[in-house]
Formats: C-alpha cells, structure tokens, sequence
C-alpha cells in the first residue's frame, strides 16, 4: 500500500480524511478496538468531557453547530468523530480489530513491512495516529487489594457504586470530572492527593436550541465564535510563556477554591503550592464543592500500599474501602508504540529515544524513513485544541507523502542535523515558560528529566512553522522508475 495509518481516533480519522482528499486512494487505517473514536471511545467514565471550548475541538474543516454544551461531553464528541469519519467516506478504510504488533523499515526493499494481527502488510509510508492518552498509567503499588480495582479510561460499568464506599488515586484531569459524578452516589469517598492541582471556574454552559439553529442556518456565525475562542486561549497560552501572567491569574483559582471550600484545613491541603501553569489546567465548577461533602476525605498523600480492604497512604492514615479506582493519567511520554517501530538500523523508537521522544517538528524521526507521528514530541501546547496541532501536522505529512508519491520518491528521512537543531532550540526556548520554572513534577517531563511534550512558542506559530514541509530537511532517495 502507498500508506498505512495506526490508530483510528481523531488523529487517525484526520489523516485518513485529508489522504482522500489529496486523491490518495491506496491506504488503510488499523484499528486494535472494535470501533473507532481513540481516547473518546476508551473513556466513559461518569462526567468524561472536554476541556477545550466545543466550537474548537472539531476539525476546521468540519465544524458541528450541534453541539450542546460550551464544553462537549464524551458521547458527543465520539458521535462527531464517528459521524465525521462516514460523512467524509474514510470508514470503509478502517480495519477494526486489526493491532500493528511491529512495523521494521526495510532498506532494500525501500517499504515499511508490518506485521499485524491480521496478517503482514506493506507500505511505503507509516503514520502513527496512536495518541499519548491512549495507554493508561498504572501505578505499581505494594500489597493486594481484596475488591475491584480500575484505571478511569477502563471504568467497569458493571459495578453500581451506590452506597459503597470508595478510594480514589490521584487528583488530576480524569478526577476532577468523575469525583463530583459519583460523589453524590457513594457512602464515602476517599481522595488520595499527592499533589494539589489548580482548578479554574468552567465557562461551561448548555447552549439553548436556537443558537444551534444559528450556527446551522449562519456558518460564519460559528466560525467567528471559532475564532473568538480561539484567540480567549491564545491570550491564555501568553501565561505559559510568561509566569507572572500566570501568578496573576492562580488569584481565580484562589477565589474559587475560597469561595466553594469553607473550611480552612481542607483548603489548606488543596492549595498547590507551585505556579499556575506548570501542570495541565484544570477546570471545573463541581470538584472542589464535591470535595467539601460531609461523605469525602481529602487524604493529601500517596498510597503507599494495599492491605485488604485498606488503602494505606504514605503518611500513615488509612481508608477501609469497597473499590479503587485509579485516576493516575496515561503513559504520555513512555508511548507504546514506540516499542514495535523499527527503524534504518534495526533499533526501534524506543531504543533510539532512551526515554526521551525527539522528532523534528514533532513529526519525524531521523533513521526512521518515510515515518509520521501525530501529535508527537513537543507540540503540547497545554492550552488550546490539539484539532489545531493535529491540522498542522496534517498539512506537513500530506506535503511530504504527495511529493513522495507524485516525484516517484523512495523514501524521505529527516536529516539528523536538522532534528538535532530543532530539538535543541525548543529545549532552550523551554528555559524561562511555566512549565519549567513553575515548581512542580509534571507529565509533561520524561524519565530523564526532559520536557518532551511542550512546545515553547505561540500556537499560530506551531501552525506556520509545523505545517510547512521542506524537502531541503530531508535525505531524499533516488527517484524510483514508475511515478504514481
């Protein structure tokens, strides 16, 4: 095939879509799960939604004026995604139920030689849409605990958690949307906190029927509001790069955490004690007055071991609990794929990266020919839509696979002097943002101490810089005999 595609969630759909559209016909998209939709399909926890306005986290070349909410539930946006995908006719081109067990660059042969669960295939070129919030991240905590334990993007449906009394691990995204779901439902709650997150007032609102109706008879309508959204963020995203903006704005959080929280002790445990910014925003407008129930308890440690029915933290207090749930985020950085992704010299990511991803622009590895990654190192922005990282990112892969492919190319692989440059600026660029000088551990650090998720610049910056493919970056091969 002329392009293979892993993973069917928004990533993968987005690649497939503007594959067709550059007249690309002869691909496929693998899928391991049974249906498509990423991280949208895995997580249905209880209050699983977006943190990105709705108007911006859709593809720009799609836009939904359906919406029903500023900030879109997981249902919805898993029907948009799935709705998008036939609407633009790339579902016939997903193989569910098909997993990428290894792919190896073949030098001689000049193609990728994939070995999946349903057989090997062939391709001239591999874009890995498989996402950093796909693996979960399950802590490895001493002991056994004598009930059910689950990670939140794999919440068991089958368990009624009425009336039981449940522990909760970790404070981060996840959390903070489920805890005030089940808060009302359970006999007791128990929130182990390790660390204290910031969280944001959520502008989140219903929005009414008949501004839907205007988005659907007036386009330009949503597309200004688009926009509006769009640069709301972006004056954001001027914080990250600048922390006394940040150190100005916590005061909200201050305010809202005073204002919903009226004892003085447990506001003291759920004050952080590092700048805004320096770990992923949070927002909502249910968590910390959840949190001041009579049925929770704010247990500001880690666990430090199982014991029966206990969970015991690391300060010594202990909770006697029916169910675990684990709210302990994702293998961001640590990405699977990277272990079944062979490149020029028979290593594989993982063993080029050392825990530390590095591609240039976030996109593509040097020893690794004719290989994309979406959403990959250092294009997290931490404050607007990655539909926008992705599109950009998108306008760089079809350049570089249409040149490929109209020019009878063999292969491109970027140059490692060019990588090296570009990981070198973004690593000193990093120097003075938030998420470097705030104070806190955060994912957006590798096993090595590294930010290898964030981009230091401007997001429309991202958009002009990632989007541009230059073949003077790349060690092009000698052109092949046929020319598509």
């Amino acid at each position: 095939m002329d392009v293979v595609v892993v993973g069917a969630g928004a990533s993968g759909i987005g690649a497939a879509i503007r594959l067709l559209q550059a007249g690309i016909t002869d691909f496929t998209v693998l899928e391991k799960s049974s249906e498509l939709g990423g991280t949208w399909r895995d997580n249905t926890y209880p209050g699983c939604a977006c943190d990105v306005p709705s108007a911006l986290y859709s593809y720009s070349f799609a836009p939904n004026p359906s919406w029903t909410r500023a900030f879109a539930g997981q249902s919805e946006i898993r029907s948009y995604l799935s709705d998008t995908a036939a609407r633009y006719g790339v579902t016939p081109y997903i193989r569910c139920g098909v997993e990428m067990l290894r792919a190896q660059w073949d030098g001689a042969a000049q193609r990728w030689l994939l070995e999946t669960s349903d057989g090997p295939l062939e391709a001239r070129v591999l874009i890995t849409a498989t996402g950093p919030w796909h693996q979960p991240l399950i802590p490895s905590i001493p002991g056994a605990f004598d009930g059910p334990v689950f990670h939140s993007s794999r919440w068991d449906h089958s368990i009624d958690l009425s009336g039981l009394r449940v522990a909760v691990v970790g404070s981060g995204a996840s959390a903070v949307q489920f805890v005030p779901a089940i808060q009302e439902l359970v006999s007791s709650l128990h929130l182990f906190q390790r660390t204290a997150q910031w969280v944001l007032p959520k502008p989140d609102h219903h929005v009414p029927g008949v501004e839907r109706w205007v988005f659907r008879r007036f386009p330009m309508v949503q597309r200004l509001l688009r926009r509006l959204e769009y640069l709301g963020m972006e004056a954001l995203g001027l914080g990250f790069r600048h922390p006394w903006i940040m150190r100005a704005v916590q005061q909200v959080g201050l305010l809202h955490l005073r204002r919903s929280v009226q004892s003085a002790s447990l506001r003291a445990a759920l004050t952080p004690s590092y700048t805004l910014g320096c770990k992923r925003l949070l927002m909502s407008n249910t968590y910390y007055p959840a949190l001041a129930q009579s049925n929770v308890s704010v247990h500001p440690t880690a666990v430090a071991s199982f014991d029966g029915r206990r969970v015991i933290g690391a300060d010594g207090t202990e909770a006697l609990v029916d169910v675990v749930i684990l709210g302990t985020g994702f293998r961001i950085l640590d990405l699977p794929v990277a272990t079944k992704v062979y490149g020029a010299d028979g290593r594989s990511l993982a063993d080029h990266w050392q825990g530390s991803p590095r591609a240039n622009l976030g996109t593509a590895v040097a020893g690794f020919p004719n290989l994309f990654n979406l959403l990959g190192p250092n294009l997290g922005t931490g404050h607007t839509s990655a539909f926008m990282i992705l599109e950009a990112q998108l306008d760089h892969v079809l350049g570089a696979v249409s040149s490929l492919l109209d020019h009878g190319w063999s292969s491109l692989d970027v140059r490692p002097e060019v990588q090296a440059s570009f990981v070198a600026e973004v690593q000193e660029a990093l120097r003075g943002t938030v998420y470097e000088t705030g104070g806190c551990a955060s994912y957006y650090h590798d096993v090595n101490g590294r930010n290898s998720f964030s981009w230091p610049w401007s997001s429309g910056r991202l958009r002009t810089r990632v989007a541009h493919f230059d073949a003077s970056a790349y060690t092009i091969s000698a052109p092949l005999e046929v020319v598509r």
